[in-house]
């Protein structure tokens, strides 16, 4: 357990490496992929020839005997929600950081990449479960205290990964349209459905954050090993090369599953392991879109 100090000292690093990024690489690309995505109803005004007939208030037409036109204008201000897995899956890595680790610098990038271009940002934190509700602010103390959770924060005792329960909770609490990143290893209960429902009503991107060794077991010998989401402990012989085919082939599944849900949904997905440049990832990102 971490004391206050120490959690105010990571918050700070954190804050100084993440804001920068932010300042210099991602808030002028956050800005040019996702302003100007959303539409909102301004006013109504009479028909005028060349306007589309798609536009057309039939309530207002028919109060009025003539035809009317609904007007949109840009949203100008936008909600950033992050979806992030704290399941204790999370808190698994053997190359240079732990998921955990990875999953909050790449939220508090996002979050001050969104704040610079004044939108409101929330977190809902999940495991098995919902663990906590941030709901949509602005302003710097509010990703300062998103941040601390970010690290800070520890699931209920013995839960697993659910990311359908993430998104259904997305879709009940929220009911305008954001844009939401969903951090998360993907390890977990199917979701396909809950997915295509939440990437209808808002712009989703997926990140799968994985370790090396989530992948590929190492040749090690005989080792205790522990599920993370469960708690079990069981012995392998990590020298048999089917045991170490059918760890990989578990792995591969589940991102299979992963990558073709996110398809069919029409949302993004991006795939970050661990040991690996983020910030070459997210930039690819951002100029694809």
């Amino acid at each position: 357990m971490l004391t206050t100090a120490e959690i105010l000292k990571r918050v700070r690093r954190i804050e100084i490496k993440t804001r920068g990024l932010s300042n210099h690489i991602f808030a002028g690309e956050y800005h040019s992929t996702f302003k100007g995505r959303g539409m909102s109803f301004s006013e109504v005004r009479e028909y005028t020839p060349g306007d589309d007939v798609k536009s057309i208030d039939w309530n207002v037409t028919a109060r009025f005997s003539h035809p009317f036109v609904k007007v949109f204008e840009e949203e100008r201000e936008l909600t950033l929600m992050l979806l992030v897995d704290i399941s204790p899956s999370s808190l698994f890595g053997t190359h240079k950081r732990l998921k955990r680790e990875l999953i909050t610098e790449i939220a508090a990038v996002l979050s001050f990449s969104a704040s610079t271009n004044n939108d409101k940002v929330g977190v809902i934190f999940f495991s098995d479960k919902i663990e906590k509700f941030i709901p949509p602010k602005k302003g710097r103390s509010n990703i300062l205290r998103i941040i601390r959770e970010l690290i800070a924060l520890e699931p209920a005792e013995g839960g697993g990964t659910n990311v359908a329960v993430a998104l259904d909770y997305l879709n009940n609490v929220l009911k305008k349209r954001t844009i939401t990143f969903l951090l998360s290893d993907f390890i977990s209960a199917p979701y396909e459905t809950s997915l295509q429902l939440a990437a209808r009503k808002h712009d989703l991107v997926g990140m799968q954050v994985y370790d090396r060794t989530d992948r590929e077991l190492p040749a090690a010998g005989l080792v205790q090993v522990m599920d993370a989401e469960t708690g079990e402990l069981k012995w392998l012989d990590t020298d048999d090369k089917n045991i170490r085919n059918k760890y990989t082939a578990a792995f591969e599944e589940y991102k299979a599953y992963c990558i073709s849900s996110f398809r069919k949904s029409g949302a993004s997905l991006m795939q970050l392991r661990t040991d690996e440049d983020y910030v070459k990832t997210l930039q690819g990102f951002f100029k694809g879109r």
